[in-house]
């Protein structure tokens, strides 16, 4: 790359390693929290039109807790149709039948989610520091112009990063 200092290679190089780095993170982020919001209800299914949970046997598990608050909503099995099943060894080891929590936004798998996003944020803001300090050391016009279009980048993505912050985590 001739007419551009060591500086500024070095500079581009690692804000696209720290930028590489956070797409990676949210990435990973998103399949994890996806993961273990399925992996408690593995084999059961919610039906929204009667808000009631079906477990592999057939068996309803109803709500018997609701915080509106928090959203939180706890829905549990009959102790005699959890007592009684062929699979109870496999699927809980409650006397008083099995339950489902469900916590849009407040769990700790949500709050683990919020983390990794701010974590990518810091890493975006870290790669747009270290742009904006080569902007300002990089003489010639072709340097500066590269520089401000990897920091209009950092920028679309850092905002995008923020507004799934902002919003909650329901649409990961």
């Amino acid at each position: 790359m001739a007419g551009f200092s060591i500086e500024l290679i070095l500079a581009t190089g690692y804000a696209a390693f720290l930028a590489v780095a956070a797409f990676a993170l949210e990435v990973m982020a998103r399949h994890t929290h996806r993961r273990s919001l399925r992996i408690s209800t593995i084999g059961f299914t919610y039906h929204a039109d009667r808000d009631i949970w079906s477990c592999p046997q057939d068996q309803h598990l109803f709500p018997i807790f609701s915080d509106p608050v928090r959203g939180k909503v706890i829905y549990r099995a009959p102790p005699s149709a959890c007592n009684s099943c062929r699979s109870k060894a496999a699927c809980t080891d409650s006397s008083t039948g099995r339950e489902v929590i469900r916590m849009p936004n407040e769990s700790i798998e949500s709050g683990m989610l919020r983390f990794h996003r701010y974590f990518s944020l810091t890493l975006l803001s870290l790669a747009g520091f270290i742009v904006i300090v080569e902007l300002y050391r990089a003489h010639g016009s072709t340097a500066r112009l590269l520089l401000a279009g990897i920091l209009l980048l950092l920028f679309v993505a850092g905002r995008q990063v923020f507004s799934t912050v902002r919003v909650g985590t329901s649409e990961a």
